[in-house]
């Protein structure tokens, strides 16, 4: 799921369009020597089995985190925003997150949280 994840964020136009440097997993950019637009996906839990039948899972509960952190606070929003169509697109709802300004480094992040629910195709 984090490949579908991350290959159609790269495939967004507006994204493309803003961010420069590389969509990471997991790995978050030096917050002293931030420049451009970062995207950084991490998933916060392995898929849970859900929604049984004859005591077999019928599909996996995702949860991920995307974040994005930048020098420019309204490019950060307008990406972030980006990112929520990109992943509802996909089938992701977003729940909580957090938007934070480091005053010593200029730093602006934005990390929401997405949870989906996807049929586990081995199955069906």
């Amino acid at each position: 799921m984090k490949w579908d994840i991350y290959y159609s964020l790269k495939k967004d136009p507006d994204i493309s369009a803003h961010v420069k440097n590389e969509i990471k997993f997991y790995e978050y950019p030096p917050t002293n020597s931030v420049e451009g637009i970062y995207i950084v996906i991490d998933p916060l839990d392995v898929p849970r089995p859900d929604d049984y039948a004859d005591n077999q899972p019928l599909t996996d509960d995702y949860l991920f985190q995307i974040e994005v952190w930048g020098k420019d606070g309204s490019k950060v929003e307008e990406v972030a925003k980006t990112v929520r169509k990109v992943m509802g697109s996909i089938g992701f709802t977003q729940g909580s997150g957090v938007d934070e300004w480091d005053k010593e480094t200029e730093v602006f992040r934005d990390a929401r949280r997405y949870e989906g629910k996807f049929y586990d195709v081995k199955i069906i």
